[in-house]
C-alpha cells in the first residue's frame, strides 16, 4: 500500500438499455475505455445483462492485463443493474440495497451501498440510478427516491461507528444542477451531502444527446463532515470520446461515434487520499 498516495474512483453509465451482448463492439470498446480510466474503484450503471460486469472484468484481464474483482446485486424489478469493479488492493464488503429506494417508481432501480477500504481510506459508497425524464411527473418520482436515499444517508451519519466514515454518493442522478432543486434537496439528507459535481467540476456535461448537445445528468457527492479524504479539484469528466481512437490514423472518436459505439454517457473520475 506504500505505493499508493491516492485512490482513484470513477462512475460510468454503460448505456445498457436493451442489453450489451458479449463479444459485441460495444462490450469490447467499454473494456478498452475502462482500461484507459484505470481507476481503483468504478461504479457502473446500466449493467445489462448482469453478466456483462463479468465480461468486462475478464476482457480487462485478458486483453489489457488489468485485474478487477466485481461486486453486484441483481435489481429486483429492473434489468438495469448497478455494480462495482475494484482492483485487488481495494476491499469491498457488505453489498446491500437501500430498502424502498425505488420510491414510487414501480420498476425503478434501488440504490446499492458497499463498504470500501484502501489503505487508510474507508468509505461507504452508494451507487444510484434515479428516474429519468425532464417533466414534472418524473421529477416527483425522483423526489420519492431521493427522500428515501437522503434519509438513509442521514441515519448512517447519525450511527456510530459508521457515521465517522466518508460517504460517497455517485451515479446517474438524472438531475440537472439548478433545475431539479427539490431532487437535490431531498437527496442531500439532513444537510449531510456536499454535491461536488455542482461546484468542483470544470465541465458541465456528461450525457450526450442525439443532436450533439449535452447536459450534466451524472452526479457525485461526498459527505459534508468526515470527508477530508476527497482531493479538491480532482473531480473530472474523463473525455473518453477524445482518448479512444477510431483506428491507428484517426485519434479521437468524437461525441457522435462514441455515443453509437460505446455509451451516451462520459465517466467521472475523482481522487481520495489513502495516507
Amino acid at each position: 500500500m506504500g505505493r499508493h498516495a491516492i485512490a482513484r474512483v470513477a462512475i460510468w453509465n454503460l448505456a445498457g438499455f436493451g442489453g450489451i451482448p458479449p463479444g459485441s463492439l460495444k462490450a469490447e470498446r467499454q473494456a478498452e475505455g475502462l482500461a484507459l480510466l484505470d481507476a481503483d474503484f468504478v461504479t457502473l450503471v446500466e449493467v445489462n445483462p448482469i453478466s456483462h460486469i463479468t465480461t468486462l472484468a475478464e476482457t480487462l484481464s485478458q486483453d489489457f492485463g488489468v485485474d478487477y474483482s466485481h461486486t453486484i446485486l441483481p435489481q429486483p424489478d429492473s434489468d438495469l443493474h448497478i455494480g462495482f469493479l475494484h482492483k485487488p488492493e481495494v476491499q469491498v464488503t457488505n453489498p446491500r440495497f437501500i430498502p424502498g429506494s425505488q420510491g414510487d417508481y414501480g420498476s425503478g432501480r434501488q440504490a446499492i451501498a458497499v463498504d470500501i477500504r484502501m489503505g487508510g481510506f474507508k468509505a461507504i459508497v452508494v451507487g444510484v440510478h434515479l428516474k429519468s425524464g425532464r417533466g414534472g411527473p418524473q421529477q416527483y418520482l425522483r423526489d420519492s427516491q431521493c427522500r428515501v436515499i437522503g434519509d438513509w444517508l442521514s441515519d448512517v451519519r447519525a450511527t456510530s461507528p459508521l457515521g465517522a466514515h466518508t460517504l460517497i454518493l455517485m451515479g446517474d442522478f438524472n438531475m440537472i444542477p439548478g433545475q431539479d432543486v427539490s431532487n437535490f434537496h431531498h437527496l442531500g439528507g439532513a444537510d449531510v451531502m456536499d454535491f461536488v459535481s455542482s461546484w468542483d467540476l470544470q465541465d458541465r456535461f456528461s450525457h450526450i444527446l442525439d443532436r450533439g448537445r449535452a447536459n450534466l445528468l451524472d452526479g457525485f457527492a461526498v459527505s459534508r463532515t468526515h470527508s477530508r479524504d476527497y482531493v479538491r479539484g480532482s473531480l473530472r469528466l474523463f473525455p473518453l470520446h477524445w482518448a479512444m481512437d477510431t483506428d491507428s490514423t484517426h485519434p479521437g472518436m468524437g461525441r457522435e461515434r462514441f455515443k453509437q459505439e460505446v455509451s451516451d454517457h462520459l465517466p467521472f473520475t475523482a481522487s481520495f487520499r489513502v495516507f
